[in-house]
């Protein structure tokens, strides 16, 4: 029987209790969970001590195999926190000033999809279909066919694709983008990255293009833009219930009649989080009568707290909120709760659905699902209002909502404003909006999408292989 093989550069391996699941993680489940057979493979996220470690293991749960290898330290250090989260991703995110480039990272970067490449290879059958996501992961397919690999092999890239005059000043990006085209398909979150690759693809390295199709001396490549969605009639129904949870009530009891504005984000430059603090500063500032009259729960979980400039902005965003607490600020007032700790997908829907408005302002994001998650937790008699950057994914899907320049304190901060006075009537029509918009890309239906494309039988010239059994 053919195998959906998932290539991830993090497994969830089924064990222990995961708080907050990842938009990538909730993706991966889902369509593994709807494939006759499947096999989640990838790092471990263990850095190994013994050499032995490195030889993938596989476990199985509830009808999936999870097939992971260690990293060594040399290799986690030169992979991930290397090329991968200090160049790949602030290029990714149009931040070439932050990228900081070195060729030992960059061949760690290779030698470990050379690894993950051998590793997989061994439990490969010959009509296996292999689907790898993101950004540490673009020279598998090519690692993989180097090893004598002919399965169908696609590729999504969960961040945003900068257009090519901020791709090309990364060194070597020829070989990367080369390396991309040993995919069969490769999709990207919206159509603006979609066309930015096409373009490069076009004008860097000369190939001819053909309705998003290119085709070179060994294959076709199909590039399409698929948005990824989440769970939204299961996302509604959780924060139905979750809204009745103690905590929540709790909560709620806390802000007294304050109406509660909501921003759910890791802590990373790319969400613009002391950008949207100001921004909620300067609506304090322009619009007193809603002083006292609202709180805004920030919560941001750290993440790679090994990183120096992550602690740097650690330090910067706590700063800006105690300045922000001590100027507006009263005994009986907290203007910004600020919280690290991570929540669960439960908990997140019940505070979701209390919060009059969400505050979605990254600087740059390849989708943004905290943006469609709050629009299926709200109640659709009495709804929130979703405030969204212009340059989150989610943008181009979710038009009924404020749409801001996070850049702008007082385009955001008006946002604000106009998102608290908004009447019934406007918050119902734009959510109902907002909600058609998000089912139509439920997730179930972007994994069938892009699976289906993929599984496509090139000898037959289009007939599908099925995803159910």
């Amino acid at each position: 029987m053919a195998k959906l093989i998932v290539v991830s550069n993090r497994v969830t391996l089924p064990e222990g209790r995961v708080l907050r699941a990842g938009g990538l993680e909730i993706a991966i489940k889902s369509a593994l969970s709807r494939a006759p057979a499947g096999m989640w493979f990838g790092w471990s996220g263990k850095v190994a001590v013994q050499p032995q470690a490195l030889q993938a293991r596989t476990l199985a749960h509830d009808g999936i195999l999870y097939r992971v290898t260690d990293l060594s330290e040399e290799d986690f250090n030169e992979y991930y926190n290397g090329f991968a989260n200090r160049v790949l991703w602030p290029i990714l995110h149009y931040r070439l000033d932050l990228a900081e480039f070195s060729r030992h990272d960059l061949s760690g970067y290779m030698r470990v999809n050379t690894h993950f490449a051998r590793q997989l290879r061994q439990v490969l059958e010959p009509d296996d279909y292999i689907w790898v996501h993101d950004y540490h992961l673009i020279p598998l397919a090519w690692a993989l066919r180097n090893l004598g690999c002919t399965q169908r092999i696609g590729f999504f890239l969960h961040t945003p694709f900068p257009p090519q005059e901020i791709l090309i000043g990364l060194p070597n990006h020829e070989r990367l983008m080369r390396d991309m085209l040993g995919y069969d398909l490769i999709g990207f979150q919206t159509a603006d990255d979609a066309y930015n690759f096409s373009r490069y693809l076009a004008r860097q390295l000369g190939l001819p293009i053909h309705d998003f199709t290119f085709r070179t001396d060994e294959r076709t490549v199909m590039v399409a833009a698929f948005p990824v969605g989440v769970e939204t009639e299961k996302f509604a129904r959780m924060a139905q219930r979750t809204q009745h949870a103690h905590f929540v009530k709790n909560m709620l009891k806390s802000l007294g009649n304050r109406k509660l504005i909501i921003g759910v984000d890791r802590l990373d430059y790319s969400k613009g989080i002391t950008y949207r603090l100001q921004a909620f500063e300067r609506f304090l500032l322009n619009n007193p009568q809603w002083r006292s009259a609202v709180t805004y729960l920030q919560i941001t979980p750290k993440s790679r707290t090994d990183i120096p400039e992550y602690a740097v902005m650690d330090r910067d965003v706590g700063a800006t909120v105690g300045h922000i607490n001590g100027t507006y600020g009263e005994v009986d007032w907290t203007p910004v709760r600020y919280v690290n700790r991570p929540y669960s997908r439960a908990a997140l829907s019940g505070l979701f659905r209390t919060a009059r408005v969400a505050l979605v302002t990254p600087l740059r994001d390849g989708m943004n699902l905290v943006a469609k998650e709050y629009i299926a937790a709200q109640d659709p008699e009495d709804p929130g209002v979703l405030i969204l950057s212009q340059f989150a994914g989610a943008a181009q899907e979710c038009k009924a909502a404020l749409i801001v320049n996070p850049y702008d304190q007082d385009n955001v901060g008006n946002a604000i404003a106009q998102a608290l006075a908004m009447p019934l009537d406007e918050r119902k029509s734009r959510h109902k909006l907002l909600y058609d918009a998000i089912a139509k890309n439920d997730i179930s239906l972007w994994a069938e999408r892009f699976l289906s494309l993929l599984m496509r039988d090139p000898v037959s010239g289009g007939g599908f292989v099925p995803l159910r059994a």
